[in-house]
């Protein structure tokens, strides 16, 4: 009998931990595929604790990187911060990086990462947190729709993102700076899993920017469609759906996020529906699957800079006058 080989854990540095960082730590605490090397936040901040363990905590990923050699360090930090700091763990370490959505601020980010490729592999190393391509409601509809392609292409797309942010007012922008900025990513990457976004075509921003409404275009099976997202804070709970038309075969699947449920009907008939067992949280339920993604040999696609890339490019274009 052979004994099973032993794989060193890999070592996960932790830039940021505010309030989305509960998140990654404990999905991160689940597996026992990885170590929190060491963590980052330039605030005065608790010690944060870690499988009962309090690893080194720093005040800049510089100093952090002297003293470590991880194998993945996650940004969970104010977007602006994104891209100085994904260079950093770049040129600075081997490591993978794993950026909160979205990847950057604004486009010069994103050529600066880019102008980066030739000093070190970035198509390869960066990745981004598109939790909500992961969500369990969005891996079924997706899978639903590649066992049926009788029912043709998806046609149309409406999806409406609202957060209770107007309840934390001036707070809410300065953490999440506008409505497009923190949904728009989300609705974008969840819309990768069904269709192949090609651009902008409007946008309109409301409410001081607590509101916006746009329509993107897509290819589905060759042909060409339109998606109408909404997102709002201009709420008191959380409420996010999105309903996909495959307008050739009169199919329809409607997608609760919130309640990670769905449902796929044509007229009358109830094709196909999805639950939940209720006990794991939403966003739990999203980053189980995108580290297991992450840290295999084959990162989905969605992760990747590539994919990013392009949802950057769309959710900061200026839509033509037409």
């Amino acid at each position: 009998m052979t004994n099973p080989v032993h794989v060193e854990p890999k070592r996960v540095g932790l830039v940021g931990v505010g309030i989305i960082a509960d998140t990654h730590l404990a999905v991160l605490a689940e597996r026992p595929d990885v170590e929190l090397d060491f963590t980052v936040d330039p605030r005065a901040v608790g010690p944060v604790v870690f499988r009962g363990a309090t690893p080194p905590h720093y005040g800049g990923l510089a100093h952090a990187l002297d003293e470590h050699r991880p194998d993945l360090v996650v940004l969970a930090t104010p977007t602006e911060t994104h891209a100085e700091l994904a260079a950093m763990a770049l040129l600075r370490s081997t490591a993978r990086v794993l950026v909160e959505k979205p990847l950057v601020h604004d486009l010069v980010g994103l050529a600066m990462l880019r102008e980066l490729d030739g000093k070190a592999d970035v198509r390869a190393r960066v990745f981004t947190a598109h939790h909500f391509a992961f969500s369990p409601e969005v891996d079924w509809a997706a899978e639903l729709l590649a066992t049926h392609p009788d029912w043709g292409p998806v046609t149309a797309i409406t999806s409406a993102f609202y957060d209770p942010y107007v309840l934390r007012g001036p707070e809410a922008f300065s953490s999440y700076v506008s409505s497009w900025t923190d949904s728009g990513v989300n609705q974008l990457s969840m819309l990768t899993r069904f269709v192949d976004l090609t651009e902008l075509t409007s946008l309109r921003q409301a409410d001081g920017g607590a509101s916006a409404w746009c329509t993107v275009g897509f290819r589905s099976r060759g042909e060409a469609g339109s998606a109408r997202l909404l997102s709002s804070w201009l709420t008191g709970s959380s409420s996010k759906e999105s309903s996909l038309v495959l307008g050739r075969s009169g199919v329809e699947v409607w997608i609760d996020h919130t309640a990670m449920t769905g449902f796929a009907a044509r007229g009358d008939e109830l094709l196909a529906a999805f639950g939940n067992d209720g006990r794991t949280p939403r966003k739990v339920a999203h980053y189980r699957p995108l580290y297991a993604s992450l840290l295999s040999d084959r990162p989905d696609p969605v992760l990747g800079f590539d994919a990013a890339a392009t949802i950057t490019a769309i959710h900061h274009a200026v839509p033509e006058a037409r």
